[in-house]
């Protein structure tokens, strides 16, 4: 791999952390166009350099969280007693029976597009206040991140970007959504890349993690998750709520755009 590549990946991991740390999203769902569009990681060896990435950054932001106290908690269990298992099913499913990527950009788009304007919508025009706890119930919760981490096995986006906007709509405070989603994304992210890697040993194709560049895009997300983290507690909830619906719905109209009319590699 080029210094030039390396130096992409880290300012593209820096970037896109700062950014989407504050919210409770590893910034992976934003990672990949840029693997794909401009580092050239074929397919589907994407998938798991994104879970790479994933597992070198999250540290940064749950490092700083573990600090203030927001990590630990019951929803932190349930994502991540979720996701785990259908991260693995997940990666089963793309080495042995992937959809084409076409396909792929189309899902991520019908997830994220309508998703994110929901939360904006709900954001600047409020639904009646819920009473205390009315959010999503233990086992909905539980399921919810069991297809979360189904739907990151097979296309390494990471669960943050999913989660995150469902509960923060569904009335939970970004600053407890924000730690467990990115908790569950951890785990989730490195039993991936583990299913990965050993499937990589017993099956033909571009299956095991771009080691040198996930390892590079991880480290620039790692410094920039932990500077993202630092600067949630200054954001007011308003203004959080808006930056991830708008990012879930650009990038749901990004992906709407890719599908549509141009391939991956």
């Amino acid at each position: 791999m080029e210094w030039s590549t390396a130096l992409g990946g880290f300012a593209a991991g820096l970037g896109i952390s700062v950014v989407t740390a504050p919210v409770g999203v590893s910034g992976a769902v934003f990672l990949l166009p840029v693997q794909v569009s401009v580092l050239a990681v074929p397919s589907p060896a994407v998938t798991p350099t994104n879970l790479l990435f994933n597992v070198v950054a999250g540290p940064g932001a749950l490092l700083r969280h573990r600090r203030t106290g927001a990590l630990g908690g019951p929803l932190t269990r349930l994502l991540v007693t979720g996701a785990v298992p259908g991260v693995v099913v997940g990666a089963l499913v793309r080495v042995f029976a992937v959809p084409g990527p076409h396909a792929f950009k189309l899902l991520v788009a019908a997830l994220l597009l309508p998703l994110g304007t929901w939360l904006l919508l709900r954001t600047l025009y409020p639904a009646p206040p819920r009473p205390a706890g009315a959010g999503l119930k233990a086992g909905a919760t539980r399921l919810l991140a069991l297809a979360v981490g189904v739907t990151g096995g097979i296309y390494g986006i990471g669960g943050g970007s999913l989660l995150g906007p469902v509960l923060v709509a569904r009335g939970m405070p970004v600053a407890t959504v924000a730690p467990a989603a990115l908790a569950s994304t951890f785990a989730t992210s490195l039993a991936g890349a583990a299913t990965y890697a050993v499937l990589s040993l017993t099956t033909t194709g571009s299956i095991a993690p771009d080691w040198p560049l996930g390892l590079a895009c991880g480290l620039g997300g790692l410094l920039g998750g932990y500077l993202g983290a630092r600067l949630q507690p200054h954001l007011p909830d308003t203004a959080l709520r808006l930056l991830l619906g708008g990012l879930a719905a650009a990038v749901g109209a990004f992906y709407t755009v890719q599908g549509l009319r141009w391939p991956v590699r």
